[in-house]
């Protein structure tokens, strides 16, 4: 009778856990995008960043990245280290006045961020420079999701064409 009412009582949990399993386990549908707006090719964002940032006198250069396929850009150049803090906070109210940039996620103390899109760019306040020397403007994009939109695609095998009929 015990070895019954024991049997009854795994069946029972068994039954409950597969019934909860199946609930947790259930399709959703597709997870939101990470990001809203189409995917921005990195040149578009390197230029608008670049002339963002020329309109509030701090000339960049783009340095080299890493590779076809990463997804980080930046950008790096020198100001006075009199007016580098409030040309930055310019630029990047200029971003989101004029281009639609929006207020990136808060990372606190003296770094600025911007999003649009899949992008997000970062640009901090360094400290003070040595009397004499500029101070360092370094601006830093990073998309979500890989930049796909500009990078050249290669097949993944040569394709292969039928041999001509023998006659």
């Amino acid at each position: 009778m015990l070895t019954a009412v024991a049997s009854l009582a795994l069946a029972a949990l068994a039954t409950a856990t597969v019934a909860a399993g199946a609930y947790l386990l259930r399709d959703l549908g597709p997870l939101p995008p990470r990001y809203s707006g189409p995917p921005l090719p990195r040149e578009t964002v390197v230029s608008e960043m670049t002339a963002i940032l020329a309109a509030e006198g701090i000339t960049v250069e783009r340095e080299p990245s890493g590779g076809i396929r990463t997804c980080h850009e930046r950008l790096s150049g020198q100001h006075a280290p009199e007016t580098v803090q409030a040309a930055l906070k310019a630029a990047f109210e200029r971003a989101r006045s004029e281009r639609g940039w929006q207020t990136g996620p808060d990372l606190g103390g003296d770094v600025l961020t911007l999003k649009k899109n899949n992008w997000t760019v970062t640009s901090g306040f360094a400290s003070t420079p040595p009397a004499g020397l500029p101070a360092m403007v370094i601006v830093s994009m990073t998309c979500i999701d890989g930049d796909t939109t500009t990078a050249p695609t290669a097949p993944s095998a040569p394709a292969v064409a039928p041999a001509p009929a023998s006659s």
